[in-house]
């Protein structure tokens, strides 16, 4: 039997007052999923245990089989996993995002997504300047990288919220609050005046950009525990695709191969039609692809509902309809969104998510099309989203 998963991140929502009350995946042109969904299971799925966040670390978790309340410990140590970051028992992790802040406001938690070239000569800067050997700066991929800190372990103890939930708020009522607060707000502070400057935001505003004026610390994190490798657990040897560390951290913790596909980005500009045949290539060395593909959820934090709807639609038309078509009778595939990020709050929640179980052995429950509405409408409902790959694994 061969597998695979589809995480289309954020791509559930809430109904739209001003588009008749439908969800961007109602307003989405799908005709390969909803083919699909007219021979699949449907459902609905909690990926966020109650009393979590729902942040993509949690909810990817799930959909790829691992029960949070037992493995998550932190976002930003999956992370540096992913960015080959060692992290001492006396060292502490935090993802540090490149934002632009004007009027003590935040406007853009990415810097106007910056770009990961420019990025870099930003982040290498900061740690020359302020880092020493308790403090060093680690490049990710465009806004996204990572600080740690070495003797700070008060620093996890803070209250830090995401710059993406505070798009246009005033900054001062979210900076880090409590215990070990003091030293991030501190740092923060400080690297305004190493970005103020700087030839590359220097540049980006000589071409119209946005330029970073500031890091943003949060989703702090200490060493996180041994997992069991997916094979061990699923009895299936996968490989995952991405272009985001978080997801890449998670493939490397449970032992899966990481696909290094060109074109693989974060947003529209990715290459699905690449990343779709890149993960079929790779069914020929393994028994299961994990795809995620990040480019809703990044529309749906700008608030675009134009965006979200043709990032699903490029899904639907350049990856879903390339599985559909592989050649093997013995294929079964997992389709979901990890979490809804809702375009009004233009962030997560933790709301259920529709899935859809398609292929060899699984029968039809009645829907019509994979959406929110249609999933519910079939009364299934997994509690525990984390054991929907176990039936994806013995389904029939």
């Amino acid at each position: 039997m061969k597998y695979c998963v589809v995480i289309i991140d954020g791509a559930a929502g809430w109904p739209l007052p001003e588009r008749d009350n439908l969800t961007c995946l109602e307003l989405a042109k799908t005709p390969n999923l909803d083919a699909m969904a007219r021979e699949a299971r449907l459902g609905l799925a909690r990926t966020v245990p109650p009393g979590m966040e729902p942040s993509s670390a949690i909810a990817c978790m799930s959909v790829i089989g691992y029960n949070p309340e037992v493995y998550y410990r932190g976002r930003s140590a999956i992370e540096a996993i992913s960015m080959n970051i060692p992290i001492a028992e006396d060292e502490v992790v935090f993802r540090c995002n490149l934002v632009a802040i004007r009027d003590g406001k935040m406007f853009s938690y990415s810097s106007g997504s910056i770009g990961t070239e420019d990025a870099h000569q930003l982040i290498v800067a900061l740690d020359k300047q302020l880092g020493n050997e308790n403090i060093r700066f680690y490049p990710g991929v465009n806004y996204r990288h990572i600080l740690k800190l070495k003797g700070q372990g008060q620093t996890l103890e803070a209250k830090c919220t995401p710059p993406h939930d505070i798009t246009n708020r005033p900054v001062a009522e979210y900076l880090p609050q409590g215990a070990g607060s003091d030293f991030l707000r501190d740092l923060m502070k400080r690297s305004e005046d190493v970005l103020s400057d700087h030839p590359v935001n220097i540049a980006r505003q000589n071409r119209g950009e946005i330029p970073a004026t500031s890091i943003w610390l949060f989703w702090g994190s200490g060493k996180i525990p041994n997992t069991p490798a997916f094979d061990k657990v699923f009895g299936v040897k996968a490989a995952m695709t991405s272009a985001v560390d978080l997801l890449r951290g998670l493939g490397k913790m449970t032992d899966m191969t990481l696909l290094d596909i060109p074109g693989v980005t974060d947003n529209l500009n990715n290459d699905f039609a690449g990343q779709a045949n890149g993960g079929l290539q790779a069914l020929k060395q393994h028994d299961m692809v994990v795809y995620h593909i990040e480019a809703p959820d990044e529309a749906a934090h700008e608030g675009s509902i134009e965006k979200k709807i043709l990032a699903i639609e490029k899904i639907d038309s350049e990856v879903i309809s390339r599985i559909r078509e592989y050649n093997d009778d013995k294929l079964r595939v997992l389709v979901m969104p990890d979490h809804p990020t809702p375009i009004k709050i233009q962030t997560h929640d933790a709301g259920p998510v529709p899935f859809m179980l398609w292929g060899a052995g699984i029968k039809s429950n009645g829907a019509l099309r994979f959406s929110e509405k249609e999933a519910g409408k079939t009364g299934a409902m997994v509690d525990k989203g984390y054991t929907l790959m176990n039936n994806l694994v013995t389904e029939g």
